[in-house]
């Protein structure tokens, strides 16, 4: 080969060599700059939310004539009982100018049996300053003071959703009767149907839950069949729904109580919360805020899901293993036959609230609560 052409191609090389770490350096000062930008556009767009004003909350109730024919199904029963029994009710009891606490939030949670009931009531609150969260389940039955023929906390949604309120009727009323248990208003809201349950478990790639016996139960009425094996299980979303619906099996076998079905709840709400916020899904919070918006109703906004996303990352990876804590609103018992109330036992509930989901810097007392003994 002729040497000088050998010379002209070795002295090529470097030339090549230092085009592409050109290129390479644009490429990350790029990558760089677009990084910053975003974070910049991400970060003034997620904020904390502010702390909604409550407005005094009045229903006005339906007296129905007295030539009201005898109910057709039970919807229909529902209705004609409620409009018998509602009462006004003026919300909040407790003065929402209260001083607050410092980046203290509240949400009310609750899943919905078909649209009607809200079968799962759940109160819980986040500490942004302490990276501590807390969920605190209310049972179905709880005894409410209100005056209805059904005075479970499980028919409020449905009552201020037939008295013409619709869906926001509804989660007004619940927030008012959860208000009697655990004297105040939450600020947000989420609602949860077993279309959204399912999408958010699969979204996240499961829960892991322990299942303490083989759950066996078929109900072809409600097309609701569970079949779910004993022993530590990763369950998609449709088995997770079976493992947190389960109440007894086939010929009334391996029969759990509501409390039992809470903590089964409560296990999966952990594990998706666990799996959420692992670093092989965090990158992939915004998608799951985009799922939780179009399957989940709630008065979040977009930024705001973001930003408690972020916080939630934050709790996950702190120090603290009791960041994020359970507890079931205390009892006294049941009053037994016929109506099998759940009594919430008022002492207990003050020491729990205070402890944990009060937003206020004052206690929360029993004259700020509404609670039939």
């Amino acid at each position: 080969m002729d040497t000088r052409l050998l010379l002209n191609k070795l002295n090529k090389k470097p030339a090549s060599n230092k085009k592409r770490l050109t290129y390479i350096s644009a490429l990350l000062a790029i990558l760089v700059v677009a990084w910053v930008a975003g974070s910049t556009i991400i970060g003034n767009a997620v904020r904390p939310p502010e702390i909604p004003a409550v407005q005094a909350a009045v229903i006005t109730p339906i007296v129905p004539e007295v030539t009201t024919p005898p109910a057709l199904n039970i919807q229909e029963q529902v209705v004609e009982e409620e409009h018998w029994y509602e009462e006004d009710f003026d919300a909040p009891m407790l003065n929402v100018y209260e001083e607050r606490k410092e980046n203290f939030f509240t949400f009310l949670i609750f899943g919905l049996t078909e649209g009607l009931n809200a079968n799962t009531i759940m109160v819980a609150a986040f500490d942004a300053d302490a990276n501590k969260g807390y969920v605190i389940s209310i049972p179905r039955d709880t005894r409410v003071d209100v005056q209805r023929n059904s005075r479970k906390i499980v028919s409020a949604y449905n009552v201020g959703r037939l008295r013409g309120g619709g869906h926001e009727g509804g989660v007004e009323r619940l927030k008012y009767e959860v208000q009697t248990l655990v004297g105040f208003r939450p600020d947000f809201y989420v609602s949860i149907d077993y279309e959204a349950f399912i999408h958010m478990i699969d979204a996240v790639g499961g829960v892991e839950v322990y299942v303490p016996f083989h759950m066996k139960y078929d109900d072809p009425c409600q097309d609701l069949h569970i079949d779910i094996s004993e022993g530590l299980q990763t369950l998609d979303g449709a088995d997770a729904l079976r493992f947190a619906r389960y109440r007894r099996g086939n010929d009334n076998s391996y029969t759990i109580t509501d409390y039992q079905r809470i903590e089964h709840q409560q296990q999966v709400i952990d594990s998706a919360f666990q799996s959420l916020l692992t670093p092989r899904t965090i990158l992939r919070i915004p998608e799951f805020v985009s799922l939780f918006n179009e399957y989940v109703n709630s008065d979040l906004t977009y930024g705001e899901l973001l930003w408690f996303s972020n916080q939630g990352r934050r709790i996950i990876s702190g120090t603290n293993t009791d960041s994020l804590s359970f507890y079931t609103i205390p009892m006294l018992g049941t009053s037994g036959a016929p109506h099998w109330y759940e009594m919430a036992d008022g002492y207990r509930i003050l020491e729990l609230i205070n402890d944990t989901i009060n937003p206020f810097v004052r206690d929360i007392t029993a004259e700020d609560l509404r609670i039939v003994q």
